[in-house]
């Protein structure tokens, strides 16, 4: 069974998680400079099938759009361009970057390690595509 792949799109970096085969448990996979986004997409599919991609779509508490709301729309659409035999998908991100960080204090991360934002993006990434696969069932 093809994989499903979750993006945490930002300006300067974006996390990246996967589900195993069987699509049960999403896993933060990689943070990505945001340049190099669409390179590590297309290495990456050509080794793993991917069922779908599934983007956190950033909007404010009112569900208006934020200032990063239209990087994501245009990042959204080239994945669609380039990668149009696989479906895209939206999900509300609100509220992720608070859950990765909880996530990783009731971890044990150190403090050192929840400094680094990298990591906190592809947790996001691992968290928008379970609250994604929770809402298929």
């Amino acid at each position: 069974m093809p994989r499903l792949l979750a993006i945490d799109f930002g300006t300067k970096r974006t996390g990246i998680a996967v589900t195993d085969p069987q699509q049960i448990i999403a896993t933060a996979l990689e943070t990505v400079p945001t340049h190099q986004l669409f390179d590590f997409l297309k290495n990456y599919l050509q080794k793993e099938p991917v069922e779908a991609i599934v983007v956190g779509m950033p909007k404010d508490l009112d569900n208006r759009d934020t200032n990063s709301t239209s990087a994501v729309r245009g990042a959204i659409k080239r994945l669609r361009r380039e990668f149009a035999d696989i479906p895209v998908y939206e999900h509300d991100e609100r509220f992720t970057s608070t859950m990765a960080m909880q996530s990783m204090v009731m971890g044990g991360a150190s403090r050192k390690d929840r400094r680094d934002k990298s990591n906190l993006d592809k947790i996001s990434a691992a968290i928008i595509l379970q609250s994604f696969m929770e809402s298929r069932r």
